[in-house]
């Protein structure tokens, strides 16, 4: 179910850049407009990645993730009944500000449900959802366009998503209370049922709290610096195809594909391999920090794309499309295996947070190495080394990787009537 989510998140999210053509006939649109629209989704996206992990906190996966599910899905619908760029960008803004509560959801859920060498296994496969959604948004996505009026395609995509909420409203439930849990199976989740991280009957941490941990600043540092290089890859690479390899659209269209299959792939082999790795009685801090220097040393390869020939080039892409994606999986799963489960989603949503500004924040300097002189061969040598440079700080902060145990904070008690 929750890769399903994720995969209509991305849906969601690439439903304007596939239409874009047809809309622009009946809404015109500059490319600096089309630039700000996608700055919008990822700014809203990024500050809200941290609320919504906390509001996940608060309401608990099971009503969290509808109620984040709903909005971004009306936000998506939204989008049909525009008439104007301005209309566009206020759903955009509604877009991001729905979807960051997408993954602090899914790593609660997986935190819930998963003992710790299952969980990498368990987040390939929901990250997987993202590749999913990747390959399916163009394919589903000009299928409609064939039939039906632009406006279609958001209304079908806003409404995949509100069916989806009937469906986890319906069958999810955490361990605690799943009316068809057997007695054995509550045996070998007995991990993940009984309370974690020393924290009973204590309210969810503060940021104040959080941010004070040195662990929390080796994430949100990791995260920044490697989504940074991933949003790079995922929205620079048709213009990469356009200007400094002079395809056609039909030509980038046939290449396009071809990463996120990569992507997916290492969403499923990196949890897999970091759960072998566990089954095989190494500990957390070895088999985490493996899986990850393993991903961390494919993407160097980027260093390389300027001076190949195109369809080496795309093989570079698909590389760092499965290095990041092996990558991710694995640092999304840190949060539940380091702090208390009360907090995972508010440590995951600060982690998207950092990646989100992340992604700004490169693309910005992207654009000004473009436009000043360095050009291409600079940027990938940075793209290339940002997760060498994650990893380097995750070994250095962080020599072990152990549970992190937070300060019990009581309930506030009612005051008697």
């Amino acid at each position: 179910m929750v890769s399903v989510a994720i995969a209509i998140s991305y849906l969601d999210r690439l439903a304007l850049p596939v239409a874009i053509k047809a809309i622009e006939r009946d809404i015109p649109i500059t490319n600096q407009q089309f630039s700000l629209l996608q700055t919008a989704f990822l700014f809203t996206y990024a500050i809200m990645y941290a609320v919504g992990g906390r509001l996940i906190d608060v309401l608990g996966t099971q009503r969290g993730f509808a109620v984040v599910m709903v909005f971004w899905s009306l936000a998506c619908l939204g989008h049909g009944f525009a008439g104007s760029f301005l209309f566009l960008a206020a759903c955009r803004l509604l877009l991001g500000a729905g979807e960051g509560g997408g993954f602090p959801a899914a790593t609660r859920a997986m935190a819930e449900w998963f003992p710790h060498k299952e969980r990498t296994h368990a987040m390939g496969i929901i990250n997987t959802g993202s590749a999913v959604g990747m390959i399916a948004a163009p394919l589903l996505i000009t299928g409609i366009l064939l039939v039906a009026d632009w406006r279609w395609v958001f209304y079908v995509s806003g409404a995949t998503g509100l069916l989806w909420t009937l469906w986890w409203r319906r069958a999810y439930h955490p361990p605690e209370s799943h009316p068809r849990l057997g007695a054995a199976e509550r045996a070998e989740l007995a991990e993940v049922i009984a309370p974690a991280g020393g924290v009973i009957g204590g309210a969810a941490p503060r940021w104040s709290d959080l941010l004070r941990l040195r662990a929390t600043w080796a994430l949100l540092a990791a995260k920044f610096l490697s989504d940074g290089a991933w949003y790079f890859y995922l929205f620079w690479l048709p213009k990469y195809l356009y200007d400094a390899r002079g395809l056609d659209v039909k030509a980038v269209g046939s290449f396009a594909w071809i990463p996120p299959v990569g992507a997916g792939i290492g969403s499923f082999f990196g949890g897999w391999f970091c759960s072998w790795l566990a089954h095989r009685h190494l500990s957390l801090n070895a088999s985490r920090k493996v899986a990850m220097a393993l991903a961390a040393v494919v993407m160097p390869l980027m260093l390389f794309v300027p001076a190949a020939p195109v369809g080496w080039a795309v093989a570079f892409f698909c590389g760092a499309y499965f290095g990041h994606q092996f990558w991710a999986t694995i640092i999304m799963t840190l949060p539940a295996d380091l702090f208390p489960k009360n907090c995972v989603g508010a440590v995951a949503g600060l982690m998207g947070c950092a990646g989100g500004f992340g992604g700004v924040a490169f693309g910005q300097l992207v654009g000004w190495l473009l436009d000043s002189g360095p050009g291409w061969g600079m940027v990938f040598a940075i793209a290339g080394s940002l997760h060498l440079a994650s990893f380097g700080i995750i070994c250095l902060v962080m020599p072990t990787l152990r549970p992190v145990t937070l300060p019990v904070r009581p309930q506030t008690q009612p005051v008697p009537a």
